[in-house]
Formats: C-alpha cells, sequence, structure tokens
C-alpha cells in the first residue's frame, strides 16, 4: 500500500483534505506537525484527530529526533493493519521525518545554544558574518534575519558539523509514498487566515491559553505561533499581530513546499484519491 503525504502551508485546508482523503481510502490520519504534538492548545493549533496529535505535555521539550520514531511507528502499525497512512503537516522537517529515515546533526552541548542566541540579540548581522567565517556554505544558504537557523547553523559549525539547506529533501520515502501539496490562491490564503484567527478568538482561545500559562512551559512549546499574542496583547491588536506572523509563516511553508521532490500540486481531495488509486494500480501490474 502507498503512504499519502499531504503538505501544505497554514490555512491551506490540509487537515480538512486529508481528512476526506482518509475516509475515502480506507486511511488513518498521521499529524506532521511541530506544535498539535502538544496538548493543550488545541485551539490555538489547530488540532483534528490524528495520531501523534497532543501526546506531550506543555513542559516537555519537544525534538524531531524523538518525533520521528514515533511517526515512522505509526505509519508502520496502519499499513499492518492494511489501511492507508495518511500523513499531514505543514512542518516541513516533521513531514520529512515521518516519511524517510532522518540523520539529525548532534545536539548542542549545554549552553551553547543559549550563547549563540546572545550573541545573535547583540547583533544579528555580526553573527551572520561568524557563520560566514565558520560555514560560508551555511551562511549563503541562511539569511541573516533567520534568527533560529542561524543560531543553529553557528551551533553546528563549532561542533564541526554543517546546516545546509539543500540536503533536507535528498531523500528516498521508507515506504512507497504521494506527496501532494496544496497551494491556494495568495488572495484565497489571506481571507482563510484572517477567518481562521477570528474564529480561534470566537472559540476561546484567550481562556486556552491562560491556562496553559499557569503551569510550566517548555522553550520548544512557547514557540506556539501567536502564544505570546494572545497572552500579551488586547484582543483586535492580537488578532493583527497573528495574522501578520502567519502570513509570514505561510509564505515561508509554500517555499518548503517547492523543495519536495516528487510533490504534485493537487486543487482538491478528489485529485489525491484520484492519484492515489491510480498509483495502486500501476503497482499491482
Amino acid at each position: 500500500m502507498t503512504v499519502i503525504g499531504i503538505f501544505g502551508p497554514t490555512a491551506s485546508g490540509k487537515s480538512r483534505v486529508a481528512e476526506t482523503v482518509a475516509a475515502a481510502v480506507g486511511g488513518e490520519l498521521v499529524s506532521a506537525d511541530a506544535m498539535q504534538v502538544y496538548e493543550g492548545l488545541p485551539i490555538l493549533t489547530n488540532q483534528s484527530p490524528a495520531r501523534l496529535v497532543g501526546i506531550w505535555p506543555l513542559s516537555k521539550e519537544a525534538s524531531v529526533g524523538e518525533y520521528a520514531p514515533l511517526a515512522q511507528a505509526a505509519i508502520d502499525e496502519i499499513l499492518a493493519g492494511g489501511r492507508t497512512p495518511v500523513v499531514v503537516g505543514g512542518a516541513g522537517l516533521y513531514f520529512r521525518a515521518a516519511l524517510a529515515r532522518l540523520e539529525l546533526p548532534p545536539p548542542p552541548a549545554p549552553g551553547v545554544r543559549e550563547r549563540w542566541t546572545a550573541f545573535y540579540d547583540r547583533d544579528p548581522a555580526a553573527a551572520h558574518a561568524r557563520l560566514a567565517e565558520l560555514d560560508p556554505a551555511a551562511a549563503s544558504a541562511v539569511h541573516a534575519n533567520d534568527k533560529r537557523r542561524v543560531v543553529r547553523a553557528l551551533e553546528l559549525a563549532e561542533a564541526g558539523e554543517s546546516l545546509t539547506g539543500d540536503e533536507l529533501w535528498r531523500f528516498e520515502p521508507r515506504r512507497p509514498t504521494l506527496i501532494v501539496g496544496l497551494d491556494p490562491p495568495q488572495e484565497e490564503l489571506e481571507r482563510r487566515i484572517v477567518e481562521r484567527t477570528h474564529a480561534m478568538f470566537e472559540a476561546g482561545v484567550q481562556a486556552e491559553v491562560r491556562r496553559a500559562l499557569e503551569a510550566p512551559i517548555s522553550q520548544t512549546a512557547r514557540k506556539t505561533l501567536g502564544l505570546d499574542e494572545v497572552a500579551e496583547l488586547p484582543r483586535e491588536q492580537a488578532i493583527e499581530a497573528i495574522v501578520v506572523r502567519t502570513r509570514r509563516y505561510a509564505a515561508y511553508q509554500r517555499k518548503w513546499m517547492r523543495r519536495i521532490p516528487g510533490l504534485v500540486i493537487v486543487d482538491s481531495a478528489d485529485d489525491v484519491v484520484a492519484l492515489a488509486r491510480a498509483r495502486e494500480r500501476v503497482s499491482r501490474r
């Protein structure tokens, strides 16, 4: 059987499409989202019924290294049961980790990330210049304004490793896999982002965030898009700020999507089902 991977920017409708596809092909959803792994923020992270959703407390420092074997085991179990795994996500690294064996560089030694982060915060241009000295290839691939990747590249360079963006999608899926992407028109995506942000507040996201912040919360969970805005800003200002951040994140995801080899852009769940069934017919010949 073929694994189906569905990727797309936030608010592209990938969760709805994935649910429809799973129902049509006798499948089961596997989430490949870096923040949906947390319990406690179902509204803010737009959680849907899937494996690996809400599996860790907000106090846990999540990592793709821990997620990968769980996702791969879930896929294998679904296949063994005669069903089709439908992997859905917009977090590129988690999506890749679910579908292929992921060779991760070593984690930073204690204190290293904090040191490079402080260096970047003092002077981003100097941090990027330092990266150019230590790893010119990584510096050319990472924008100076991308704090997370500059810091990570500096960590790796110090450890004798290298962060190179082009290597991320050089992989062979563990199982036969159909990878599709959703890429709605920009104006449609903008409309959905605004509507979804307003819907979160109508659903009670402010109370959800207040409850979440009453307990310990990890640094990785703190990165959840919209968490700080909801916690710190009046409602209308928070909505505006979240829309801006979500728009930027969606643009980043679209760039990711263009780098995935073999990905087919689709418009609907029907397109995915037709492609999956055609792939199955070919595999049986």
